[in-house]
């Protein structure tokens, strides 16, 4: 069964927070850090901070749409709490 996630990543450099949605957080990473895609290529590099799993797309896009609203306080907030699944992705 395919689990779906969203994440956030972030630039130092340029102090900025992205959320996205993926089924391959880590391989969506590189592809940002590759500048793939044409919004986060002027920013990089990226590091991943945040992930959370989900069991249908539709739930992550949801959770995605909200993350988008979120405040830095809010996304620094939510990536030391429990629901951050960083280290349980191998």
């Amino acid at each position: 069964m395919e689990n779906f996630y969203t994440y956030i990543i972030y630039s130092k450099v340029f102090d900025k927070y992205y959320k996205g949605f993926s089924t391959n957080p880590k391989q969506r990473l590189v592809q940002h850090n590759l500048g793939e895609s044409k919004y986060t290529s002027n920013f990089r590099p990226w590091e991943l901070v945040h992930i959370e799993t989900f069991t249908t797309k539709k739930e992550a896009l949801i959770r995605e749409k909200k993350l988008k609203k979120y405040s830095k306080a809010q996304i620094i907030e939510l990536s030391n709490s429990h629901l951050n699944k960083i280290n349980e992705l191998g």
